[in-house]
């Protein structure tokens, strides 16, 4: 027998969300025989995120019942049965938090369709419920509220069941009882981890550094390790005596400490810590006319001004495309149009006709060089500012001569002026070719308190 099951929650916190509506239907592997579908008033607010992903309001769950009212039913029609749920460890996780705010111990075996789609649906070009019940042709509506999706999951459940020709699959997928929850001792890990953004490590017996990672939640991140049940995932928990963390105040930071981190205490867990993190770039190439040409290309160390990377060739054109836009650039230099005479942008005026020699190369190489200037840390002597780790702080990172040197974290700005001052509180790094573009594709997309330009 199971029991299929869908949650609509408040959001909010790692293990403070309140359910706000639940929908079960109880099937014996042929036809449904009793449902239950109820809203919940979870006695607190609903995030809005979540009010516009299901369109439930507060408003609507004032007079709904409280899951103390709800929590008998719930035992009654789920009894002897294992639930069923498209990503079952986040639903029988909230099940379980609630039930224990109420002193009671509720335990079911689990089946995740997700997990089971994947063994089943090795061909799926996803394994969202939305996008693959569409793929699969199985109707579905009232898509983020409980029995939409609780239906939509029944009917997917009942297609696997068809396909596990010899019912080794799901034998294989059925969990113990406590999927999703933590031992004790990970409980604890976890509780005294924050929910912010930085650096965590994993520590073995011998407090080696088994695994590190960046993360913009610590908990959640670490939570996920504890939780998934991946080849990796259970060896690194088998392993892992302790996890220690530092917060970084940014995503820059943590990126910066994590590549620097990775290259010195090489974890047996992250597997890719020497690549390349980047494959095209932009160089300049002066034309035979003296006009600058901004080039998207693969890496090639022949060109001598590369000016910002990227980790696919369209990123390095969608680029192009937008410092043209900016700049007022032009297309058919910068390789962007095949046109024959001027490139379409000419007539529209965002071209100022560079492509016909309507524009002088002075020019139009001075806004090239607007664009280095911007975009690229070639040559540049820089403070990067940003948010700190807590209240009132700052975190710093230098560049001299292009090259990054190290970060930390000051207080006062005079910190940051005083050179002698900077350079004592920074931690120094290796700068190199990676760092350089972790820190320019950051600046691309992201915005910075300040950027301060040292005296040479």
């Amino acid at each position: 027998m199971y029991a299929i099951l869908d949650i609509e929650t408040t959001g909010g916190k790692y293990n403070e969300e309140g359910i706000t509506e639940i929908a079960i239907h109880k099937f014996d592997g042929h036809e449904v025989v009793d449902q239950f579908i109820s809203l919940v008033n979870p006695e607190k607010d609903i995030q809005p995120f979540v009010v516009n992903l299901t369109g439930i309001s507060n408003k609507m769950l004032t007079t709904a019942p409280k899951f103390y009212e709800v929590a008998k039913r719930i035992i009654e029609i789920t009894e002897d049965c294992v639930l069923i749920a498209h990503n079952a460890q986040f639903d029988y996780r909230i099940l379980r938090t609630e039930f224990r705010r109420l002193g009671y111990n509720f335990e079911r075996k689990t089946i995740c369709t997700v997990e089971l789609a994947q063994k089943l649906l090795p061909e799926a070009e996803s394994y969202s419920l939305g996008k693959l019940v569409r793929s699969l042709g199985i109707p579905v509506s009232d898509r983020h509220r409980a029995n939409g999706d609780a239906l939509a999951t029944l009917k997917l459940f009942k297609l696997l069941l068809s396909k596990d020709l010899d019912k080794t699959i799901i034998k294989t997928v059925v969990k113990a009882e406590t999927l999703g929850e933590l031992s004790p001792r990970q409980l604890d890990i976890v509780e005294d981890l924050p929910s912010e953004i930085g650096v965590f490590y994993m520590h073995n017996k011998d407090a080696e550094i088994i695994l590190l990672n960046k993360s913009s939640n610590i908990k959640k991140r670490v939570n996920q390790y504890f939780t998934n049940s991946g080849n990796r995932a259970r060896k690194i928990q088998k392993e892992m005596r302790s996890v220690t963390f530092e917060k970084t105040g940014n995503e820059l930071v943590a990126l910066l400490k994590e590549n620097e981190e990775l290259i010195r205490n090489k974890p047996k867990y992250n597997a890719y810590y020497k690549r390349k993190l980047f494959s095209f770039a932009v160089y300049a190439v002066p034309n035979e006319e003296g006009y600058i040409q901004l080039k998207a290309e693969k890496l090639n160390n022949n060109i001598h001004l590369r000016i910002t990377t990227f980790n696919s060739l369209e990123a390095a054109e969608n680029f192009l495309h937008a410092v043209r836009e900016e700049f007022q650039l032009c297309n058919k230099l910068n390789g962007l149009s095949q046109a024959k005479t001027s490139c379409s942008k000419v007539d529209e005026g965002t071209c100022l006709g560079a492509c016909i020699k309507k524009e002088t190369p002075e020019s139009y190489n001075q806004r090239v060089q607007e664009v280095l200037e911007k975009y690229s840390l070639n040559n540049k002597n820089i403070v990067i500012v940003d948010k700190g780790r807590a209240l009132g702080e700052q975190s710093v990172i230098l560049i001299k001569n292009g090259i990054f040197k190290g970060l930390g974290f000051c207080d006062l700005n005079y910190q940051i002026n005083n050179p002698k001052i900077l350079e004592s509180i920074l931690t120094p790094m290796d700068g190199n070719a990676n760092t350089n573009h972790i820190i320019e594709t950051y600046l691309r997309k992201r915005k910075v308190k300040r950027i301060i330009v040292l005296n040479p």
